[in-house]
Protein backbone atom coordinates (compact mmCIF):
# COMPACT_ATOMS: atom_id res chain seq x y z
CA UNK A 1 0.00 0.00 0.00
CA UNK A 2 1.12 3.52 -0.73
CA UNK A 3 2.49 5.57 1.87
CA UNK A 4 -0.58 8.56 0.36
CA UNK A 5 -3.19 5.26 1.11
CA UNK A 6 -1.80 5.09 4.52
CA UNK A 7 0.57 2.26 3.81
CA UNK A 8 4.65 2.49 5.31
CA UNK A 9 6.51 4.62 3.63
CA UNK A 10 9.80 3.05 2.35
CA UNK A 11 11.80 5.64 3.83
CA UNK A 12 11.57 8.05 6.92
CA UNK A 13 15.37 9.02 7.37
CA UNK A 14 16.40 12.27 5.05
CA UNK A 15 17.74 11.86 2.18
CA UNK A 16 20.88 14.20 1.59
CA UNK A 17 22.18 17.53 1.95
CA UNK A 18 21.03 20.35 -0.37
CA UNK A 19 24.47 21.78 -1.63
CA UNK A 20 27.49 19.11 -3.07
CA UNK A 21 30.02 21.75 -2.72
CA UNK A 22 30.23 22.83 0.74
CA UNK A 23 29.46 19.65 2.11
CA UNK A 24 33.25 18.66 0.88
CA UNK A 25 34.41 21.83 2.78
CA UNK A 26 37.88 20.45 4.97
CA UNK A 27 40.82 21.59 6.06
CA UNK A 28 42.11 22.07 2.75
CA UNK A 29 39.70 24.86 2.28
CA UNK A 30 40.65 26.68 5.71
CA UNK A 31 44.33 26.11 4.68
CA UNK A 32 44.43 28.22 1.09
CA UNK A 33 41.79 30.98 2.44
CA UNK A 34 44.07 31.59 5.76
CA UNK A 35 46.86 31.63 3.22
CA UNK A 36 45.18 34.56 1.27
CA UNK A 37 44.88 36.18 4.89
CA UNK A 38 48.61 35.28 6.23
CA UNK A 39 49.54 37.19 3.13
CA UNK A 40 47.67 39.83 3.79
CA UNK A 41 46.45 40.29 0.10
CA UNK A 42 43.10 39.97 -0.73
CA UNK A 43 43.53 41.96 -4.02
CA UNK A 44 44.75 39.97 -7.20
CA UNK A 45 46.59 42.77 -9.30
CA UNK A 46 48.43 43.65 -6.47
CA UNK A 47 51.91 45.07 -7.85
CA UNK A 48 53.81 43.17 -6.43
CA UNK A 49 54.44 39.70 -7.86
CA UNK A 50 51.45 40.66 -9.50
CA UNK A 51 51.18 37.21 -12.18
CA UNK A 52 51.41 35.07 -8.75
CA UNK A 53 48.19 35.04 -6.55
CA UNK A 54 45.27 32.36 -5.95
CA UNK A 55 43.22 33.51 -9.06
CA UNK A 56 46.24 32.60 -11.50
CA UNK A 57 46.87 29.40 -9.71
CA UNK A 58 43.02 28.85 -10.23
CA UNK A 59 43.09 29.55 -13.97
CA UNK A 60 45.78 27.38 -14.50
CA UNK A 61 44.16 24.67 -12.76
CA UNK A 62 41.50 24.84 -14.96
CA UNK A 63 43.96 25.56 -18.24
CA UNK A 64 45.16 22.15 -16.63
CA UNK A 65 41.55 20.53 -16.61
CA UNK A 66 40.20 21.86 -20.07
CA UNK A 67 43.51 21.70 -21.99
CA UNK A 68 42.70 25.33 -23.18
CA UNK A 69 45.46 27.48 -24.01
CA UNK A 70 43.83 30.80 -21.74
CA UNK A 71 41.70 30.91 -18.60
CA UNK A 72 40.04 34.13 -17.16
CA UNK A 73 38.85 34.57 -13.12
CA UNK A 74 35.93 36.34 -12.89
CA UNK A 75 33.36 37.11 -9.84
CA UNK A 76 30.16 35.01 -11.35
CA UNK A 77 29.52 32.66 -14.04
CA UNK A 78 27.27 35.73 -16.01
CA UNK A 79 30.41 37.44 -15.73
CA UNK A 80 31.89 34.82 -17.36
CA UNK A 81 29.20 34.36 -20.26
CA UNK A 82 29.48 38.10 -20.28
CA UNK A 83 32.84 38.32 -20.71
CA UNK A 84 32.97 35.97 -23.05
CA UNK A 85 30.31 37.32 -25.64
CA UNK A 86 32.41 40.56 -25.54
CA UNK A 87 35.82 39.00 -25.87
CA UNK A 88 33.89 37.34 -28.85
CA UNK A 89 32.97 40.39 -30.37
CA UNK A 90 29.28 39.49 -30.21
CA UNK A 91 26.94 42.96 -29.59
CA UNK A 92 24.50 45.38 -31.12
CA UNK A 93 22.86 43.69 -34.24
CA UNK A 94 23.38 40.25 -33.44
CA UNK A 95 21.28 37.41 -32.46
CA UNK A 96 22.64 34.67 -30.04
CA UNK A 97 20.45 31.20 -29.62
CA UNK A 98 20.18 29.40 -26.46
CA UNK A 99 18.07 26.89 -24.89
CA UNK A 100 14.23 27.39 -23.47
CA UNK A 101 15.68 25.12 -20.29
CA UNK A 102 18.43 27.37 -18.49
CA UNK A 103 19.16 29.49 -15.76
CA UNK A 104 17.91 33.71 -17.11
CA UNK A 105 21.47 34.32 -16.73
CA UNK A 106 22.39 33.08 -19.82
CA UNK A 107 19.74 35.48 -21.73
CA UNK A 108 20.65 37.99 -19.52
CA UNK A 109 23.96 38.03 -20.60
CA UNK A 110 23.14 38.09 -23.79
CA UNK A 111 21.12 41.09 -23.12
CA UNK A 112 24.59 42.75 -21.11
CA UNK A 113 26.31 42.25 -24.31
CA UNK A 114 23.72 43.81 -26.47
CA UNK A 115 22.46 41.55 -28.52
CA UNK A 116 19.62 39.46 -28.95
CA UNK A 117 18.70 36.22 -27.29
CA UNK A 118 16.65 33.52 -30.10
CA UNK A 119 14.96 30.63 -27.79
CA UNK A 120 15.00 27.17 -29.15
CA UNK A 121 13.45 24.15 -28.24
CA UNK A 122 15.01 21.40 -25.84
CA UNK A 123 14.90 17.78 -26.23
CA UNK A 124 14.33 14.63 -24.40
CA UNK A 125 17.77 15.37 -23.28
CA UNK A 126 16.64 18.75 -21.88
CA UNK A 127 19.65 20.22 -24.17
CA UNK A 128 19.46 22.05 -26.86
CA UNK A 129 17.75 20.52 -29.35
CA UNK A 130 20.45 21.01 -32.50
CA UNK A 131 17.52 20.73 -35.30
CA UNK A 132 15.52 23.19 -33.64
CA UNK A 133 19.42 25.23 -33.25
CA UNK A 134 19.61 25.07 -37.37
CA UNK A 135 15.94 25.89 -37.85
CA UNK A 136 16.67 29.13 -35.65
CA UNK A 137 19.50 30.33 -37.50
CA UNK A 138 19.61 33.45 -40.08
CA UNK A 139 21.32 36.14 -41.47
CA UNK A 140 21.37 37.74 -37.80
CA UNK A 141 22.60 35.20 -35.99
CA UNK A 142 26.10 35.57 -34.75
CA UNK A 143 26.92 32.59 -31.82
CA UNK A 144 25.10 29.64 -30.11
CA UNK A 145 25.17 28.98 -26.15
CA UNK A 146 24.18 25.48 -25.82
CA UNK A 147 24.20 24.50 -22.10
CA UNK A 148 25.24 21.57 -20.21
CA UNK A 149 21.76 21.43 -17.96
CA UNK A 150 21.77 19.79 -14.76
CA UNK A 151 25.15 18.34 -15.05
CA UNK A 152 24.14 16.64 -18.64
CA UNK A 153 26.61 17.42 -21.62
CA UNK A 154 25.16 18.49 -24.93
CA UNK A 155 24.77 16.75 -28.11
CA UNK A 156 28.37 18.55 -29.45
CA UNK A 157 29.01 16.63 -31.91
CA UNK A 158 25.61 18.46 -34.03
CA UNK A 159 26.26 21.44 -32.76
CA UNK A 160 29.52 22.29 -33.73
CA UNK A 161 28.77 20.75 -36.94
CA UNK A 162 25.72 23.29 -37.25
CA UNK A 163 27.45 26.47 -36.28
CA UNK A 164 30.87 25.49 -38.47
CA UNK A 165 28.59 25.44 -41.51
CA UNK A 166 26.94 28.73 -40.41
CA UNK A 167 30.19 30.11 -39.66
CA UNK A 168 29.06 30.61 -36.02
CA UNK A 169 30.39 31.20 -32.66
CA UNK A 170 30.25 28.64 -29.99
CA UNK A 171 30.25 29.88 -26.34
CA UNK A 172 29.54 26.84 -23.86
CA UNK A 173 27.67 27.51 -20.62
CA UNK A 174 29.38 25.04 -18.18
CA UNK A 175 27.79 26.54 -15.22
CA UNK A 176 25.95 23.37 -14.32
CA UNK A 177 28.55 20.68 -15.26
CA UNK A 178 31.90 21.53 -13.91
CA UNK A 179 34.08 17.68 -14.18
CA UNK A 180 31.19 16.42 -17.13
CA UNK A 181 33.30 15.28 -20.52
CA UNK A 182 31.41 14.55 -23.89
CA UNK A 183 33.36 11.34 -25.61
CA UNK A 184 36.12 12.20 -23.20
CA UNK A 185 36.83 15.58 -23.71
CA UNK A 186 36.24 17.87 -21.13
CA UNK A 187 33.52 20.52 -21.58
CA UNK A 188 34.36 24.22 -21.88
CA UNK A 189 36.53 23.11 -24.42
CA UNK A 190 34.60 21.98 -27.59
CA UNK A 191 33.43 26.29 -28.30
CA UNK A 192 35.66 29.46 -28.79
CA UNK A 193 34.86 29.91 -25.49
CA UNK A 194 34.01 27.89 -22.25
CA UNK A 195 31.73 29.82 -19.49
CA UNK A 196 31.94 28.23 -15.82
CA UNK A 197 29.87 29.13 -12.31
CA UNK A 198 31.39 28.35 -8.80
CA UNK A 199 27.99 29.31 -7.26
CA UNK A 200 27.48 27.77 -3.86
CA UNK A 201 25.09 25.38 -5.93
CA UNK A 202 27.28 24.10 -8.32
CA UNK A 203 29.53 21.37 -8.24
CA UNK A 204 32.39 23.35 -6.15
CA UNK A 205 31.88 26.39 -5.16
CA UNK A 206 33.64 29.68 -4.26
CA UNK A 207 31.23 31.23 -3.10
CA UNK A 208 30.31 33.19 -6.17
CA UNK A 209 32.60 33.14 -8.93
CA UNK A 210 33.05 32.02 -12.61
CA UNK A 211 35.94 31.30 -15.10
CA UNK A 212 36.17 31.78 -18.73
CA UNK A 213 38.63 28.97 -20.99
CA UNK A 214 39.03 29.46 -24.62
CA UNK A 215 42.08 28.99 -26.98
CA UNK A 216 41.62 32.00 -28.94
CA UNK A 217 43.72 34.70 -28.06
CA UNK A 218 41.55 37.44 -29.30
CA UNK A 219 39.01 36.26 -27.18
CA UNK A 220 41.06 36.27 -24.39
CA UNK A 221 42.32 39.36 -24.62
CA UNK A 222 39.47 41.45 -24.96
CA UNK A 223 37.61 39.13 -22.28
CA UNK A 224 40.68 40.45 -20.25
CA UNK A 225 40.04 44.03 -20.97
CA UNK A 226 36.43 44.02 -20.18
CA UNK A 227 36.56 42.30 -16.77
CA UNK A 228 38.46 45.18 -15.60
CA UNK A 229 38.19 48.49 -16.78
CA UNK A 230 41.82 49.39 -15.90
CA UNK A 231 43.46 46.74 -17.60
CA UNK A 232 45.13 47.79 -20.27
CA UNK A 233 46.20 50.77 -18.93
CA UNK A 234 49.37 48.36 -16.95
CA UNK A 235 51.10 48.05 -19.98
CA UNK A 236 50.96 44.06 -20.44
CA UNK A 237 52.52 42.81 -23.58
CA UNK A 238 49.07 40.85 -24.34
CA UNK A 239 47.35 44.39 -25.40
CA UNK A 240 50.06 45.61 -28.25
CA UNK A 241 47.60 44.25 -30.97
CA UNK A 242 44.24 44.67 -29.32
CA UNK A 243 42.84 48.29 -29.06
CA UNK A 244 41.60 49.18 -25.15
CA UNK A 245 37.65 49.65 -25.25
CA UNK A 246 35.21 50.36 -21.84
CA UNK A 247 34.91 47.37 -19.60
CA UNK A 248 33.37 46.67 -16.02
CA UNK A 249 35.15 45.21 -12.53
CA UNK A 250 34.35 41.64 -12.83
CA UNK A 251 37.37 40.58 -11.06
CA UNK A 252 37.85 37.56 -8.44
CA UNK A 253 39.10 38.47 -5.00
CA UNK A 254 41.78 36.28 -3.48
CA UNK A 255 39.65 34.79 -1.02
CA UNK A 256 37.03 33.41 -3.61
CA UNK A 257 39.74 32.10 -5.53
CA UNK A 258 41.35 30.65 -2.68
CA UNK A 259 38.08 28.80 -2.07
CA UNK A 260 37.66 27.72 -5.52
CA UNK A 261 41.14 26.28 -5.62
CA UNK A 262 40.77 23.42 -2.83
CA UNK A 263 37.36 22.87 -4.20
CA UNK A 264 38.27 22.42 -8.10
CA UNK A 265 40.73 20.02 -7.00
CA UNK A 266 37.99 17.57 -5.68
CA UNK A 267 36.12 17.74 -8.57
CA UNK A 268 36.57 14.32 -10.08
CA UNK A 269 36.29 12.93 -6.81
CA UNK A 270 33.09 14.21 -6.02
CA UNK A 271 32.29 13.19 -9.99
CA UNK A 272 33.23 9.61 -9.74
CA UNK A 273 30.86 8.89 -6.53
CA UNK A 274 28.20 10.74 -8.22
CA UNK A 275 28.28 8.44 -11.21
CA UNK A 276 28.49 5.14 -8.91
CA UNK A 277 25.25 6.14 -6.99
CA UNK A 278 23.12 7.49 -10.09
CA UNK A 279 24.39 3.95 -12.03
CA UNK A 280 23.29 2.28 -9.14
CA UNK A 281 20.06 3.63 -9.21
CA UNK A 282 19.27 4.15 -13.11
CA UNK A 283 20.27 0.41 -13.12
CA UNK A 284 17.53 -0.86 -10.54
CA UNK A 285 14.69 1.08 -12.55
CA UNK A 286 15.65 0.94 -16.13
CA UNK A 287 13.17 -1.50 -17.22
CA UNK A 288 10.10 -0.19 -15.43
CA UNK A 289 7.24 -0.29 -18.41
CA UNK A 290 5.68 2.64 -17.91
CA UNK A 291 8.47 5.46 -17.49
CA UNK A 292 11.12 6.89 -19.82
CA UNK A 293 15.14 7.77 -17.95
CA UNK A 294 16.22 11.07 -19.56
CA UNK A 295 18.48 10.48 -23.06
CA UNK A 296 21.94 10.98 -21.78
CA UNK A 297 24.22 11.69 -25.10
CA UNK A 298 27.28 10.73 -23.28
CA UNK A 299 26.50 8.84 -19.83
CA UNK A 300 30.31 8.77 -18.99
CA UNK A 301 30.56 12.39 -19.21
CA UNK A 302 27.22 13.36 -16.72
CA UNK A 303 28.12 14.68 -14.03
CA UNK A 304 25.53 12.71 -12.61
CA UNK A 305 23.77 14.78 -9.38
CA UNK A 306 20.39 14.44 -11.28
CA UNK A 307 18.44 11.60 -12.16
CA UNK A 308 15.32 12.83 -14.19
CA UNK A 309 12.81 10.75 -15.76
CA UNK A 310 9.60 11.22 -17.29
CA UNK A 311 5.83 9.94 -17.15
CA UNK A 312 3.45 9.74 -19.80
CA UNK A 313 1.23 12.86 -18.88
CA UNK A 314 1.87 15.96 -16.59
CA UNK A 315 -1.11 14.59 -14.70
CA UNK A 316 0.57 11.52 -14.00
CA UNK A 317 4.03 13.18 -13.33
CA UNK A 318 2.61 15.23 -10.29
CA UNK A 319 0.69 12.36 -8.89
CA UNK A 320 3.93 10.28 -9.22
CA UNK A 321 5.76 13.36 -7.84
CA UNK A 322 3.31 13.33 -4.58
CA UNK A 323 3.31 9.77 -3.85
CA UNK A 324 7.43 9.72 -4.36
CA UNK A 325 7.92 12.37 -1.65
CA UNK A 326 5.33 10.58 0.70
CA UNK A 327 7.28 7.32 0.63
CA UNK A 328 10.39 9.54 1.89
CA UNK A 329 12.11 10.16 -1.71
CA UNK A 330 12.35 14.12 -1.97
CA UNK A 331 12.07 15.37 -6.02
CA UNK A 332 10.18 17.35 -7.79
CA UNK A 333 8.42 17.64 -11.08
CA UNK A 334 10.38 20.56 -13.32
CA UNK A 335 7.77 22.41 -14.23
CA UNK A 336 4.79 22.42 -12.11
CA UNK A 337 7.13 22.89 -8.78
CA UNK A 338 5.39 25.72 -7.33
CA UNK A 339 7.74 28.67 -8.11
CA UNK A 340 8.31 30.64 -11.10
CA UNK A 341 11.17 28.71 -11.70
CA UNK A 342 14.20 30.93 -13.65
CA UNK A 343 15.17 28.34 -15.18
CA UNK A 344 12.19 28.31 -17.74
CA UNK A 345 11.96 30.60 -20.52
CA UNK A 346 8.47 30.74 -19.71
CA UNK A 347 9.36 32.50 -16.64
CA UNK A 348 11.69 35.31 -18.02
CA UNK A 349 9.09 38.34 -18.17
CA UNK A 350 12.15 40.94 -19.20
CA UNK A 351 12.87 38.68 -21.82
CA UNK A 352 9.63 37.89 -23.29
CA UNK A 353 8.38 41.44 -22.92
CA UNK A 354 11.58 42.78 -24.57
CA UNK A 355 11.99 45.19 -21.48
CA UNK A 356 15.76 46.52 -21.06
CA UNK A 357 17.43 48.82 -18.66
CA UNK A 358 16.62 51.89 -20.74
CA UNK A 359 13.22 52.72 -21.34
CA UNK A 360 14.25 54.15 -24.83
CA UNK A 361 17.14 52.05 -25.80
CA UNK A 362 17.67 48.46 -25.81
CA UNK A 363 19.03 45.08 -27.60
CA UNK A 364 15.56 44.56 -29.27
CA UNK A 365 15.28 48.60 -30.72
CA UNK A 366 18.35 49.83 -30.95
CA UNK A 367 19.24 50.80 -34.88
CA UNK A 368 22.00 48.42 -35.21
CA UNK A 369 18.90 45.40 -35.12
CA UNK A 370 17.54 44.74 -37.86
CA UNK A 371 15.86 41.32 -37.02
CA UNK A 372 12.57 40.94 -35.66
CA UNK A 373 12.51 38.38 -33.14
CA UNK A 374 8.86 37.27 -31.41
CA UNK A 375 8.41 35.89 -28.10
CA UNK A 376 5.54 33.85 -26.16
CA UNK A 377 5.34 31.47 -23.51
CA UNK A 378 4.04 28.91 -26.11
CA UNK A 379 6.52 29.34 -28.74
CA UNK A 380 8.65 26.23 -27.40
CA UNK A 381 5.27 23.51 -26.67
CA UNK A 382 7.95 20.70 -26.36
CA UNK A 383 9.96 22.12 -23.88
CA UNK A 384 7.20 22.54 -21.73
CA UNK A 385 5.88 19.30 -22.49
CA UNK A 386 8.83 17.67 -21.18
CA UNK A 387 9.59 19.54 -18.45
CA UNK A 388 5.71 19.14 -17.46
CA UNK A 389 6.11 15.05 -17.77
CA UNK A 390 9.40 15.40 -15.94
CA UNK A 391 10.43 13.78 -12.46
CA UNK A 392 13.89 15.05 -11.00
CA UNK A 393 15.55 13.51 -7.98
CA UNK A 394 18.39 14.99 -6.28
CA UNK A 395 21.53 12.53 -5.85
CA UNK A 396 24.36 13.70 -3.32
CA UNK A 397 28.09 12.58 -3.32
CA UNK A 398 27.40 11.58 0.28
CA UNK A 399 23.95 9.14 -0.33
CA UNK A 400 24.93 5.36 0.32
CA UNK A 401 24.20 2.35 -1.43
CA UNK A 402 21.42 1.75 1.50
CA UNK A 403 19.98 5.01 -0.11
CA UNK A 404 19.73 3.75 -3.52
CA UNK A 405 18.41 0.90 -2.93
CA UNK A 406 15.62 2.77 -1.08
CA UNK A 407 15.32 5.03 -4.29
CA UNK A 408 14.82 2.11 -6.51
CA UNK A 409 11.98 0.43 -3.99
CA UNK A 410 10.20 3.46 -3.60
CA UNK A 411 9.81 4.25 -7.33
CA UNK A 412 8.95 0.81 -8.62
CA UNK A 413 6.12 1.10 -5.28
CA UNK A 414 4.84 4.02 -6.85
CA UNK A 415 5.58 2.87 -10.57
CA UNK A 416 3.31 -0.23 -10.04
CA UNK A 417 0.46 1.90 -8.93
CA UNK A 418 0.42 3.66 -12.24
CA UNK A 419 0.35 -0.13 -14.15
Amino acid sequence: MLAVQGGAPVRTRPWAPEFISSEEFDDLEKEYVLRVLDKKRVFRFYEEDIYHSESSRLEALYCRRTGCKHALAVNSGTSALVSALIGAGIGPGDEVIIPAYTYIATASAVLIARAVPVIVEVDDTLTMDPKAFELAVNEHTKAVIPVHMKGVPCQMEEILDIAQRHNLIVIEDVAQANGGSYRGKPLGSFGHAGCFSFQQYKVVTSGEGGMVTTNDDNIYTRASIYHDSALSYWGTKMFENVPSFPGENYRMSELNAALGLAQSQKIDSIVSKLHQIKKAIVNGIKTIPNIQLQRIPDCDGDVSYSLIFYLTTAEQAKSFSDYLNAEGIPNGTIYNNGIADRHIYVNWDYVLEKRGASLHDNPWTCESYKGNVQYSKDMCPNTLDLLARSISIPLHQNLTLEDCQDAIAAINKVAEFFE
